[in-house]
């Protein structure tokens, strides 16, 4: 019998009624002769309600209790769901990350899968019941409650899809798709029928909140197709998959774009062997994810080095620093106000001037760029937050994504 992995977002079990259809929609696919496997993430604004009292608690609250506290909005979700699909004449059982068998690493708030075991799951549905399990979370070698940060709920669903070896994993959120671009940005931005792992990679880091780079990494890995649909609507969404001879190639399949940058420069720092190494392993036990790095050429025995972390990270990334600027003897400084604007497609590696039409479209409109990173199929560039929305437009526009 084909299994099916759904995963459903905050929006889509935002109240009671939306619970109700989700649970229709889980015994439709059932009875259609499968068996069904749903994670489910918090109710709407739950998780940032929890962080919000955790906070009037305490400025920094212990990672551990945090994750304790924030486990127990996607249970929530889960019971109700079982509740509703009882109701239905269907059968159903909730289970926390725990139950189901998932394993992370110790690291809270931002743990890592490291194994599922699938009994208890395998059980469940060998006796007909739907399985639902709350998502983001599972449980460390120390049986403590771990989260898997954000957009865990997307990797719960396709770890979960992977390790059951599941037909499709659909997630359900609240957009219809993959688009090439923001469409409150653009509101001509067109949705895409397909696009590959490889694409959809670049696209999640460099912006696309739609999928979560963690959830796209563990599709490719193990070769999972995910269905990225609107739970509102019954039209089909976008395929995310293998790349095959006939997908279309476009030059530039997308416009993606992040607005919560941060960069530091360390000034004048000794230009010798190892030097690097130290500052970024610094970064590294700080947990702190650096994006873009660039060493300015060196001029009597010392370099400048940039690099951008995320918005959230920025502070994480300054304690590395102190410790590391005042052991060297060298300052910092920190430009907060950055973002960054990414065009991504498959069909850039054969297909030369890509990167130069993008700096002449984002000079014609009077936006200077920063810093720039470069991949096979995706082009990226660090400018003022508030030219954010002008660069993802203008470039849009540039490479004809409403018509292509």
């Amino acid at each position: 019998m084909p299994v099916i992995v759904h995963k459903y977002g905050g929006t889509s079990v935002g109240d009671t009624d939306r619970i109700k259809k989700v649970a229709r929609r889980l015994c439709d696919i059932q009875r259609a002769g499968n068996e069904v496997v749903a994670v489910v993430s918090a109710m709407g604004h739950t998780t940032d309600e929890l962080l919000r009292m955790a906070h009037d608690i305490s400025p920094e609250p212990p990672d551990r209790e945090l994750d304790m506290l924030l486990s127990t909005g996607e249970r929530i979700s889960v019971a109700l769901l079982a509740m509703a699909i009882h109701e239905l004449g269907c059968k159903a059982v909730s289970l926390s990350g725990t139950q189901a068998g998932i394993r992370t690493n110790t690291m809270h708030t931002k743990a890592r899968i490291t194994g599922i075991d699938t009994r208890r799951m395998g059980e469940e549905l060998k006796s007909g019941k739907i399985v639902l399990v709350a998502g983001f979370q599972g449980m460390s070698p120390d049986e403590d409650v771990t989260t898997l940060g954000r957009g865990g709920s997307d990797t719960t669903a396709v770890a979960l899809a992977a390790a059951l070896e599941a037909d499709r994993c659909d997630i359900y959120t609240d957009v219809d798709g993959v688009y090439t671009a923001d469409p409150n940005i653009v509101p001509g931005a067109r949705k895409l029928d397909e696009v590959s792992y490889e694409e959809m990679l670049e696209m999640a880091a460099t912006g696309a909140e739609v999928l979560m780079l963690r959830s796209v990494e563990y599709a490719q890995k193990y070769g999972v197709p995910l269905q990225v649909r609107s739970s509102f609507t019954g039209q089909p969404g976008t395929w995310v998959r293998e790349e095959k001879d006939e997908m279309e190639k476009a030059v530039v399949s997308a416009v993606t774009h992040t607005g919560d940058e941060s960069k530091l420069t360390l000034l004048r720092v000794p230009d010798r062997p190892g030097i690097a190494a130290t500052i970024f392993g610094a970064l590294a036990e700080e947990n702190v994810n650096v994006d873009m790095i660039i060493q300015n050429v060196s001029e009597q025995g010392t370099t400048d080095i940039s690099f951008t972390v995320s918005q959230s990270e920025l502070a994480a990334a300054k304690h590395a620093l102190d410790k590391i600027s005042a052991e060297m003897g060298v300052s910092y400084i920190v430009g907060e106000q950055m973002g960054k604007v990414s065009i991504v497609g498959a069909g850039m590696r054969s297909y030369p001037g890509v990167a130069a039409k993008m700096f002449k479209t984002l000079a014609d409109a009077g936006i200077n760029i920063e810093m720039i990173s470069t991949s096979s199929i995706k082009v990226s560039c660090v400018i003022e937050r508030g030219q954010i929305e002008k660069a993802v437009r203008s470039l849009h526009e540039a490479f004809r994504l409403e018509s292509s």
